[in-house]
């Protein structure tokens, strides 16, 4: 079978590795499709990931011998081909998505030895609502591969704790912000806005439910706040948007400062985006505002949380995905990935 690696800075490699064959415990899947995370896009970037990990290592520096190869893909989606002797509630022909955190083995497609970029990944000690989830056969492949980082938007969300009454900001309309928008919605929250740099992800938010969208290069992100969602205060009595929730899916300073500086007393924060570098934050706003600051990580319970409403609202998780590529073509599908502007989404398919 082919598998997509990375062991060269800004390069991929399509190698042939030996098909693998399920274990008793083990079911085998045929990749239908599998998005390319911005964690993949790192890892190519980086050439591989560091063999030693540790917060003194500034992966930049490395040198070539310093890193390792990554076999590439954790949002993958696909049919189960084999069925080990001792598994159950599996059958060949079923649809699944994958949790990549789940295999013994190591992290899918993030430093384990197996990865979803892949024509068939193995998945260890196969068990259903762990390690795998079934999704309807009429939820498209290249939209069930949207499980993973869907995840990760509905994690943000539910650490905001947001209700019905709430109003809300997302910055970044990335896939991350877009799901978030989304979840945000299907939560029943009255009103929300997402601001970004980029047009047409703008016209995507509207698409896929925010109320309101704010154009943050030629626009005053407090003022439009004030103008949709009216005014509050800070705990010194100026006037605020009464935004209660603001949601972090671009990772930069900028928006943190800009919600430490616009928030109102109570108001929430959640940094759901990857931040690379330190910087400089307004601490002293915290005291005016007493915003509380949530970090979200991952998807500690959200995995396959989110299952069963993608597939109820399949049409409107289709519009995060700007390009579906055939698995033939991968060195275009990364070259958009790691092309800034290039691409929203990108989902690799195969026949």
């Amino acid at each position: 079978m082919k598998s997509v690696q990375t062991s060269t800075p800004g390069a991929i490699t399509v190698v042939e590795e030996q098909r693998p064959t399920a274990g008793p415990a083990d079911v085998l899947v045929r990749i239908r499709a599998c998005g390319i995370c911005g964690t993949d896009a790192t890892f190519v970037h980086m050439g591989g990931m560091p063999k030693v990990l540790g917060p003194q290592v500034k992966a930049e520096a490395l040198t070539p011998d310093q890193m390792r190869p990554v076999v590439l893909g954790h949002e993958p989606a696909g049919e189960i081909v084999e069925v080990g002797a001792d598994v159950t509630g599996l059958r060949v022909g079923d649809h699944v998505v994958v949790n990549p955190q789940a295999a013994p083995s190591g992290i899918i497609g993030c430093g384990g030895p197996l990865g979803g970029m892949s024509e068939y990944l193995l998945i260890e000690n196969a068990e259903v609502g762990s390690s795998v989830a079934i999704v309807p056969d009429s939820v498209p492949f290249a939209v069930a591969a949207l499980n993973e980082p869907m995840a990760v938007s509905r994690h943000a969300v539910n650490r905001s704790e947001a209700t019905p009454g709430d109003k809300a900001i997302v910055f970044g309309a990335g896939p991350i912000g877009l799901g978030a928008v989304i979840w945000l919605k299907l939560r029943g929250v009255e009103h929300v806005v997402v601001a970004d740099v980029i047009a047409s992800r703008l016209d995507t938010a509207l698409a896929v439910g925010a109320d309101a969208v704010i154009d943050s290069a030629t626009e005053d992100v407090a003022a439009r706040l004030g103008e949709l969602h009216g005014y509050g205060s800070n705990a010194l009595g100026a006037p605020r948007p009464d935004t209660d929730i603001y949601i972090d899916a671009a990772g930069v300073a900028a928006v943190v400062n800009t919600a430490l500086a616009t928030g109102k007393w109570g108001a929430k924060l959640v940094t759901v985006a990857v931040h690379k570098r330190p910087e400089p934050i307004d601490l002293g706003a915290i005291l005016r505002n007493e915003m509380t600051i949530i970090g979200s990580q991952g998807y500690p319970s959200e995995i396959f949380e989110v299952t069963p409403e993608i597939a109820e609202h399949a049409d409107r998780f289709a519009r995060l995905i700007s390009h579906q590529v055939p698995f033939s073509d991968v060195q275009k599908a990364f070259e958009l990935a790691l092309t800034p502007g290039a691409a929203e989404k990108v989902v690799v398919t195969y026949e």
